[in-house]
């Protein structure tokens, strides 16, 4: 498993261009490629960074860490997922950093993501759907979820977010339309961000194996 997401880490490299300040996600797979950003880093600009997980590894191989405030649009982002389904649309947030993610990916003319085949799904919703709460809101968003989406919400107890939230990991889903149901959910008041990257999935997806495959 690990030698398939090193591989998809390091094919990633080469959809970065000399001079770019690149978006980089949170996670496993991720962590292949800084460790493969570094080899390069006298020829970009810089990163922006989905969480302080990431952040830490990149200075630790001496790459500057920019305010995205302060970049204005990426021209691309590199990150993984929890899955991918044959349109390229994911779940994101096991490692509870999607909201960072999905505002990186926002703002990225390109996104490409990193994964192991095993990562590859035909429906979305057997890895537990992640949904960021703010904390004085999570009972009520639990049972909005489950009267909305009849899936069931489970508090990860112990995990803040770096934005100082909670999430809830929604189970037993089958997202058949995972457009309408990242819009439906978002519209809770206390959701501050729901790992469905749908609306604005993958551009390319790199699936770890020798050799990478592209979706």
């Amino acid at each position: 498993m690990s030698e398939t997401k090193r591989l998809a880490g390091e094919k990633a490299i080469e959809y970065v261009e000399d001079g770019m300040i690149v978006g980089v996600g949170t996670g496993s797979t991720v962590a292949y490629f800084i460790d493969a950003l570094a080899g390069i880093k006298d020829k970009i600009k810089g990163a922006v960074s989905s969480s302080e997980q990431s952040t830490e590894r990149l200075r630790s191989h001496g790459i500057e860490v920019l305010d995205l405030n302060a970049t204005g649009p990426l021209s691309l982002y590199v990150d993984g997922a929890d899955e991918c389904d044959p349109h390229k649309r994911l779940i994101k947030g096991g490692g509870a950093a999607l909201t960072r993610e999905k505002i990186i990916a926002e703002a990225s003319e390109t996104f490409v993501c990193i994964i192991d085949p095993s990562k590859q799904v035909d429906v979305l919703g057997r890895f537990p759907l992640p949904v960021e709460v703010i904390p004085m809101a999570r009972s009520l968003v639990a049972r909005k979820i489950l009267a909305l989406s009849g899936g069931q919400p489970v508090w990860r107890e112990g995990v803040v977010t770096d934005n100082g939230n909670l999430v809830l990991d929604i189970h037993n889903l089958s997202i058949t339309d995972p457009v309408a149901l990242e819009s439906t959910l978002n519209q809770i008041p206390g959701v501050v961000s729901v790992g469905l990257f749908a609306r604005r999935g993958a551009d390319v997806v790199i699936v770890g194996g020798e050799p990478p495959t592209l979706l």
